[in-house]
């Protein structure tokens, strides 16, 4: 059992976040296969970014061109994506061909993601804290957001999305899960923030109560995966 101090948790500030993410952490553990995991091969391929070409785009493309989803269960869409120098986006969709329910800025890099994705475990939190009871949880609008534990700062849900993200959303209606590169809305974007990269993942959707909701990226294979998982938790 670790210690706290090697935990990546440990300076979380929000006591009911923390036990929220330690007590995901001790059913995995549970849950452990015999055989050491070394990644999905979503969180492989996006960490090989740097080294993709243009060649993506065509896969992004070709796919967007067959509007129909690579599966056809009910599993919850989550979307990554920035400029390679700009901020993170997160986009959930219940179904791939029909708007996000919950669009934000993440307030960190997508460099940044790169780096947190070295240990193979990526967890991003979202707290809110909130006077109103009349709101649904994906439904408010200002959000802490904590990454692998570390406070990365605040953000705003988006009520209208950008432009950038309209186009994201567009270009990736016929995929259900990859990681790749995509071509810019415009060339002097991408020159100027470098490409624009995706990752594309299936999640399980857990809803604990009205104030917490957990999702958990699916694996090609249909297993459940934990690298990659986001929390929602509302604080009254």
């Amino acid at each position: 059992m670790p210690s706290v101090h090697s935990s990546p948790f440990h300076n979380m500030e929000n006591p009911a976040l923390l036990s929220l993410l330690h007590h995901t952490t001790r059913h995995t553990s549970a849950k452990k296969p015999s055989k050491p995991s070394t990644g999905s091969g979503l969180l492989r391929m996006f960490k090989l970014l740097p080294m993709l070409t243009t060649g993506c785009k065509m896969v992004a493309l070709l796919g967007a061109r067959h509007r129909k989803p690579l599966l056809t269960d009910k599993a919850t869409t989550g979307t990554l994506f920035g400029y390679r120098k700009g901020r993170l986006s997160l986009a959930i969709q219940e179904d791939p061909h029909r708007l996000p329910v919950f669009v934000i800025e993440l307030p960190m890099l997508t460099s940044a993601l790169h780096r947190e994705m070295a240990s193979d475990v990526l967890r991003i939190a979202l707290e809110t804290d909130t006077k109103t009871h009349k709101k649904k949880l994906l439904e408010e609008f200002v959000w802490a957001v904590y990454c692998n534990g570390r406070k990365m700062g605040y953000s705003i849900r988006r009520k209208n999305m950008t432009d950038d993200e309209v186009h994201v959303m567009q270009l990736l209606r016929g995929v259900s899960m990859g990681a790749g590169v995509l071509p810019g809305p415009s060339s002097e974007k991408e020159t100027g923030d470098g490409e624009l990269t995706y990752i594309r993942a299936r999640f399980d959707r857990v809803v604990g109560s009205k104030d917490s909701e957990s999702f958990y990226m699916i694996n090609p294979d249909g297993a459940s995966a934990q690298e990659l998982s986001i929390f929602f938790l509302r604080v009254r």
